[in-house]
C-alpha cells in the first residue's frame, strides 16, 4: 500500500465516526452554503478543480463558495470571525491564532515537500549562509509558515530573530521589495519561490526540507464542527480524495494550478513536482512538531502566552 493510500485509510479510520453524523440534528440544521480559505497552491486547489467536496456535499443541497487569501495568518482571522467555516493553513498561523484565543480546531493535516519555501537572496548576494543574514532586512510573513522556516533557520545558525531586521510584508508586496532590492533577502512559498527562481537572479540559501519539517492543516472553528461533523469529515475526505489523485496525476496538477494562479504552466510543473501530496489526520507526531514551533515562538516572545496546541485537536462525534 502506497505511503499516500495508507494516509487517506488513517483518515478514513479517525474520521469516519464522524460522518455517520451527518444525519439527524446536525444535517437537519445543515448551512445551505460552506464557505472555505484556500492558497493559491496544493492540494487544495486540486479539491476546488476536481469538485471533490462539492461532490460530497450536493446531496444534503450544502453549496460550496471558494475564497482566495495571500496568507494563513488573513485567512484564519477570516475563519475566526465566522467569515468561514473552513480553511487550509501552514504549521505557523494557528499557533499564532491559538495564542490570541481564536477557538479555531485542526481537523486535517496535510504533508508537503520542504523544497517549496526557502529563503532566498540574489545569486550576486554577498550572503552566502544564513549566518550572513545577520543585520540584514529580510522579508518575511508574520505568523506565516515562512516566519517559522526564519525563526529555526536562525537558531540553527547561532542567531536569533533580533540579529535580523525583519520586515513584515506579505508576498503582494514582499515580491516587489525583494526585486528592487528594498530588501536583502525573502522567506517564502511556492508558487512565489517558484516564480522567483524564473527569474534566474535568485539563490537559496536553505529550504524547510533542509532546516525542519513543514506540515500543512486543515482547520474549522469548534462551534461549526461540533455542530456539523459530517460536512466538516466530509470536506478533509475530499481533500484526501484530491490528494490521493494528484500523487499520479502531476501533469494536470500542474495546469490545475496554472489555471488557478494564472503562473505559467512550465512554472507550476516544478511546484507540482516537488510537492508531496497526502492528507491524514493530526497524529501524535505532527503534534509534537506544532508543540515544538509554539514553544518557540512564546520563548521568543512572538506570541503573547503559552499554548497546549492538543487542546485545539477536533475529534469527531461518536455515535
Amino acid at each position: 500500500m502506497t505511503t499516500t493510500r495508507r494516509r487517506v485509510a488513517a483518515l478514513l479510520v479517525a474520521l469516519g465516526a464522524g460522518l455517520a453524523t451527518a444525519t439527524g440534528a446536525a444535517a437537519q440544521a445543515a448551512p445551505r452554503e460552506f464557505r472555505i480559505g484556500y492558497q493559491k497552491v496544493g492540494v487544495v486547489v486540486v479539491a476546488r478543480q476536481q469538485g471533490t467536496i462539492e461532490k460530497r456535499l450536493a446531496p444534503q443541497g450544502i453549496a460550496v463558495r471558494w475564497v482566495e487569501f495571500q496568507a494563513g495568518p488573513p485567512l484564519l482571522e477570516a475563519l475566526n470571525a465566522g467569515s468561514l467555516d473552513f480553511g487550509f493553513a501552514g504549521d505557523t498561523p494557528p499557533v499564532f491564532a491559538q495564542a490570541a484565543g481564536s477557538t479555531l480546531v485542526y481537523v486535517g493535516a496535510s504533508v508537503l515537500s520542504g523544497e517549496g519555501e526557502a529563503i532566498v537572496v540574489k545569486a550576486g548576494s554577498p550572503i552566502r549562509t544564513v549566518a550572513d543574514l545577520k543585520g540584514r532586512t529580510v522579508a518575511v510573513g508574520r505568523g506565516t509558515s515562512s516566519h517559522n522556516l526564519l525563526v529555526t533557520a536562525l537558531e540553527k545558525a547561532g542567531l536569533s530573530v533580533s540579529d535580523v531586521k525583519p520586515a513584515y510584508l506579505l508576498p503582494s508586496d514582499a515580491g516587489p521589495a525583494f526585486a528592487n532590492g528594498s530588501v536583502e533577502a525573502w522567506v517564502i512559498w511556492d508558487p512565489y519561490l517558484a516564480l522567483a527562481q524564473a527569474q534566474n537572479d535568485t539563490r537559496i540559501l536553505t529550504t524547510s526540507r533542509q532546516t525542519h519539517a513543514v506540515s500543512d492543516f486543515f482547520l474549522a472553528s469548534r462551534t461549526f464542527a461540533d455542530r456539523y461533523p459530517g460536512i466538516v469529515t466530509a470536506a478533509v475526505e475530499g481533500m484526501a480524495e484530491a490528494a490521493s489523485w494528484a500523487e499520479a496525476h502531476r501533469d494536470q496538477v500542474a495546469q490545475a494550478l496554472a489555471t488557478v494562479t494564472g503562473v505559467p504552466y512550465a512554472i507550476e510543473k516544478g511546484v507540482a513536482d516537488r510537492t508531496e501530496f497526502g492528507v491524514g489526520p493530526v497524529t501524535e507526531a505532527l503534534l509534537a512538531k506544532q508543540q515544538a514551533t509554539a514553544d518557540r515562538f512564546h520563548r521568543l516572545g512572538l506570541i503573547p502566552r503559552a499554548i497546549q496546541v492538543r487542546d485545539a485537536v477536533w475529534t469527531p462525534p461518536r455515535t
